[in-house]
């Protein structure tokens, strides 16, 4: 299945254990060396696997383990996307916090960064916008549930353990890709890690497992 199909099934409602069945072919594909998807650490902890791109929108695998190195985020975890997201976890337990931003006290608060990706670097652009952020429940998750976030939507995702999403998302043109930082952070670039093949491998194995597992 592509995008369009993935997005059908699971905006529908009663498709999640068809997504489900081809997330896992597809983990599978991934650990036996068929299917060449390289894995990248994302800055906030998880493995990305990138299994689509067309256009504007993108299909994602993303894993969370303990076998992950810590977060490289030099910012914050608090972040908004310049695309909307449509998800399905396929296991573990997930929680999203969303942030409702404020004018901060003079001196507090924390910096807006605009981050630009490209090529596996993000450039982390320092901005004059400063904010208070309040979070505010944006729901918990479990195996086989559905959420969303709406792009330009700032939010932190919590997850504890090992989990796994199937991700899709579609760009909105004008939006910026934002991150929340300390006031004395300047500009800066921090580049994404390419997780070597035996560790795509060995974490899509074990994904593809808990996955099959009822």
């Amino acid at each position: 299945m592509r995008y369009g199909e993935l997005h059908r099934r699971l905006r529908e409602g009663s498709g999640s254990r068809e997504v489900a069945g081809w997330a896992a072919r597809t983990l599978s594909r991934v650990a036996s060396g068929s299917l060449d998807v390289a894995g990248v650490l994302h800055p906030l902890g998880f493995l990305c696997l990138p299994v689509e791109r067309s256009g504007r929108t993108g299909v994602c695998l993303h894993l969370w383990s303990p076998e992950l190195p810590p977060p490289a985020s030099t910012t914050s975890a608090w972040h908004c996307h310049s695309w909307s997201l449509l998800s399905l976890l396929l296991y573990g337990r997930l929680g999203n916090e969303l942030g409702e931003l404020g004018e901060p006290e003079e001196g507090t608060g924390m910096r807006v960064f605009e981050v630009l990706s490209r090529d596996g670097v993000d450039e982390l652009r320092a901005t004059p916008r400063t904010v208070r952020v309040s979070p505010v429940d944006g729901g918990t998750y479990t195996r086989g549930d559905v959420y969303t976030l709406p792009a330009g939507v700032f939010h932190r995702t919590v997850v504890a353990g090992e989990a796994a999403t199937v991700a899709l998302g579609a760009e909105h043109p004008g939006l910026r890709d934002l991150s929340l930082g300390p006031l004395g952070l300047g500009g800066h670039r921090v580049r994404r890690r390419r997780q070597g093949a035996g560790r795509t491998a060995r974490l899509a194995r074990r994904a593809a497992e808990l996955l099959q597992e009822d």
